[in-house]
């Protein structure tokens, strides 16, 4: 009898940790479940960054994660240091991640092509964020009217009344090089100015830029002015001038509205920068990733070549300021505050 109890006791205690280990693996695959239908029904938006060396590049991507977030996306922003294999691992993660968008803004353009594709044979769609990634056939590029940056540094040197001058441009890797420089060329053949050097920054390295100056004060002497390729570049040439007491004697050009830069303005030693409203820029970017994460058409009406292919293009209108309108596009807009601007001048 003693040993027939403790038999249904052993058979009841077995019953009972049945019972609960089924419950518990209920409870767990009810987890993973829920959870994995979470992330199928979640959009998520990878965004890969060239570098934050350039100021502006922060901003951005706040912009960029704050109105994806509003939509209802998760954003999985990845930086790839001005490293193009490190930019390439990053794609590659995302891809293997399966998000349903790629944001990209190339280190080197034409290093992207095949990991793009990769993306597209997953059905992954591509926006070419600021800089084309060439012949990849990207569902969308959206940038600035990189030409009308060009014109725009051209035609404020004109303005100064000069004859000859140096360019400092960024690196050719950055697909809106070229297209800045063919505008500024344009107005320099059109006025009969001189170009007397071209150099280009390595990786957007805005010490090259002074490092030029310090190295070439030959052919900088000689010239009436300088293009730099963007504010930080320019930062970098003015402080080199200011050595040889040429800071504001030679009008210096450059782009992205900078808070030094626009500092430099309104104490004399930078001519202008083109202002590019990249709230405005981001937050379309946003919005068409989260339309193209969603498999929903989008309405562009203007293409570009890519290399191979005409793409949809999308090009937001820079503005020239000097220190003229500086108040009213700068400061005005909350894009960068008067205390800061006016920081070393006395009014």
């Amino acid at each position: 009898m003693k040993g027939l109890f403790i038999r249904l006791i052993g058979a009841l205690t077995a019953l009972l940790t049945t019972i609960v280990l089924l419950t518990g693996c209920s409870s767990d695959s009810t987890e993973v479940s829920q959870k994995e239908n979470g992330e199928e029904d979640e959009i998520e938006i990878g965004i890969c960054f060239d570098s934050f060396v350039i100021e502006r590049w922060e901003r951005d991507r706040d912009v960029f994660v704050d109105t994806a977030t509003s939509l209802g996306a998760t954003v999985n922003v990845q930086n790839a240091n001005g490293d193009t294999e490190k930019q390439i691992e990053q794609i590659q993660y995302l891809i293997d991640k399966g998000v349903d968008c790629l944001v990209i803004i190339p280190v080197d353009g034409e290093a992207l092509t095949d990991v793009v594709k990769e993306a597209k044979e997953k059905d992954i769609p591509v926006v070419s964020y600021d800089r084309i990634i060439p012949n990849a056939n990207t569902e969308l590029y959206i940038s600035f009217d990189n030409y009308m940056v060009g014109e725009m540094l051209g035609e404020a040197l004109v303005s100064s009344d000069i004859n000859s001058v140096v360019m400092i441009c960024g690196p050719l890797t950055d697909g809106n090089v070229p297209m800045v420089n063919s505008g500024f060329y344009d107005v320099m053949e059109k006025n009969n100015i001189e170009v007397l050097d071209t150099y280009y920054c390595e990786g957007w390295k805005a010490e090259l830029g002074g490092a030029y100056v310090y190295d070439n004060m030959d052919i900088v002497e000689q010239a009436d002015a300088i293009m730099c390729g963007n504010d930080d570049v320019a930062s970098s040439v003015i402080r080199a001038l200011a050595v040889s007491q040429l800071a504001g004697v030679k009008p210096v050009v450059g782009q992205d509205a900078d808070l030094p830069a626009c500092q430099h303005i309104v104490e004399g030693t930078q001519l202008m920068t083109v202002y590019k409203p990249v709230d405005k820029l981001a937050e379309q970017a946003a919005s068409f990733a989260f339309k193209l994460a969603n498999n929903e058409s989008i309405d562009v009406e203007t293409v570009i070549n890519d290399g191979q292919n005409e793409i949809p293009y999308i090009a937001v209108e820079p503005v020239a300021v000097n220190s003229e309108n500086i108040d009213e596009i700068i400061i005005d807009s909350g894009f960068h505050s008067h205390e800061d601007v006016y920081m070393n001048v006395s009014e």
